[in-house]
């Protein structure tokens, strides 16, 4: 049996569709970044699992047949959800402590991980006072150090410098490289770096599932073009994405780099698909209605 595992999980939040149909399965020792755009569902997936939030219909297993609320699970199972750790009237060091009290695996690695995320000299000032970047790498503290099987982290890297995030990558890699489990939910491409497997979720759908590099290589033909645009009609889905004066976009398979019609002295040609395009692909140009895994 998988450490966790989802079957059918639907939530509503009065008429709107949130999740619809989840299925997930999550090895020990795996390390999962869900990933889509705002509103796809990452964050209320996690709350489910987490058993902030209950859903509505379907199946939740995590640790042999409990259920997210069991108390043998919440012993296990370390969650940070976006704006729900962190206290703002208490300093950080405050919020360490209260969370230690309350976790029954909390352990002591706070102090190593607090210097290593570059809070410890803040950790006497009130949260209130804190940037969101900083507020982040409180809530990693506190979720980190606890000694647990499990840890669910909500966009644990937004609001971060690229030298922090690759430090969170690092820390979350040496976890599950002791057999530890990582379920994290994010928006970033480069989070796509860190992961064991990519789970990308559209409209509360799972669209797609697996590994990095093999969800790269079944991407369609990206195509880029300087100083000039692309003709959509001839794109798939006729969507392009900017970058500066740089287009890029993804052609159907019936056509090729030579059929564009590009304007004189711009450049298009063929690229080499990134992170970016393979997030770009499955949360703006995927339909929505079609699931497909790589396992």
């Amino acid at each position: 049996m998988s450490l966790l595992e989802t079957s059918d999980v639907r939530k509503r939040f009065d008429d709107r569709r949130v999740l619809e149909g989840v299925d997930l399965a999550v090895e020990a020792g795996e390390l999962v970044v869900l990933m889509g755009p705002n509103g796809a569902g990452k964050s209320v997936l996690l709350s489910c699992l987490a058993g902030s939030a209950t859903p509505d219909d379907g199946t939740i297993s995590l640790f042999d047949g409990c259920g997210p609320t069991d108390p043998a699970a919440k012993g296990r199972t370390s969650v940070t959800l976006q704006g729900g750790i962190a206290d703002p009237g208490l300093t950080g060091r405050e919020n360490i402590a209260f969370y230690r009290d309350l976790h029954p695996s909390a352990g002591n690695r706070w102090r190593e991980l607090a210097d290593r995320f570059g809070i410890a000299d803040d950790l006497d000032r009130p949260v209130q006072e804190y940037s969101g970047g900083m507020v982040r790498r409180l809530e990693a503290t506190i979720a980190l150090s606890a000694d647990v099987p499990l840890y669910l982290l909500d966009e644990p890297t937004a609001e971060l410098d690229l030298s922090v995030v690759q430090t969170i990558h690092e820390t979350i890699r040496e976890l599950t490289d002791e057999g530890r489990t990582v379920v994290l939910s994010s928006h970033a491409p480069l989070d796509a770096d860190v992961a064991d497997r990519l789970v990308f979720l559209t409209d509360g759908s799972v669209v797609a599932s697996g590994p990095p590099d093999e969800l790269l290589s079944t991407l369609p033909t990206v195509v880029r073009a300087r100083g000039t645009s692309l003709p959509t009609e001839r794109l798939l889905e006729g969507q392009t994405f900017g970058n500066g004066d740089e287009q890029r976009a993804f052609l159907p398979p019936e056509t090729s780099v030579d059929d564009l019609e590009i304007g004189d002295g711009a450049l298009g040609e063929r690229d080499r698909s990134t992170y970016t395009d393979l997030f770009n692909y499955y949360a703006h140009v995927r339909s929505e209605n079609r699931s497909e895994r790589t396992q």
